[in-house]
């Protein structure tokens, strides 16, 4: 069974990834296991030349498996094939109680949209892309919009309002 997902979407340079962030945190600090999510750019590298295992891929390798005793990660390569839908992603989030998503602003799963002050752009997101259920701003009290809206600092709120929404046991 899928854990439950959660998504925080926005425009480049809005605070995504520290959103994310602070929310795992929240979650994870309430005893929630958490399992993070992000879209990368199209040539994202985990490995350094040189490393062991950048050369196994280097040389063929269509999958790496790195394992220590205090952390395991895998790395495929794609070469020819697209890219690997987002539920066959999600079918490696493992024995976890959420899942939170950063990016993937046009798949069909719950989101908050973050709106900033000063970034990439203006255009709110909710209304085209799909199942923005809410709003964090940095200046809440300017939104007009009938979805619930929350300071981006109200990390507490927002992890109420997603634990709420999703359903989720307490932990």
């Amino acid at each position: 069974m899928r854990p439950p997902i959660f998504g925080i979407t926005g425009w480049k340079n809005s605070g995504k990834t520290t959103l994310t962030a602070r929310l795992i945190a929240e979650f994870t600090g309430r005893g929630y296991r958490v399992c993070a999510v992000k879209r990368a750019h199209e040539s994202f590298d985990i490995d350094q030349p040189g490393r062991d295992s950048y050369r196994l891929r280097e040389a063929g390798a269509r999958r790496v498996l790195l394992s220590s005793p205090k952390r395991w990660a895998l790395m495929h390569e794609l070469y020819d094939e697209p890219e690997m839908p987002l539920d066959r992603l999600l079918a490696e989030a493992g024995g976890v109680d959420l899942v939170l998503i950063e990016g993937y602003k046009r798949e069909p799963f719950p989101k908050i949209e973050i709106r900033r002050d000063g970034g990439a752009s203006r255009q709110p997101l909710a209304g085209s892309a799909p199942q923005i259920v809410a709003i964090a701003s940095d200046r809440p009290g300017e939104e007009a919009d009938s979805l619930p809206v929350f300071h981006l600092d109200d990390v507490g709120g927002l992890a109420d309002f997603i634990a709420g929404y999703l359903r989720l046991a307490t932990a």
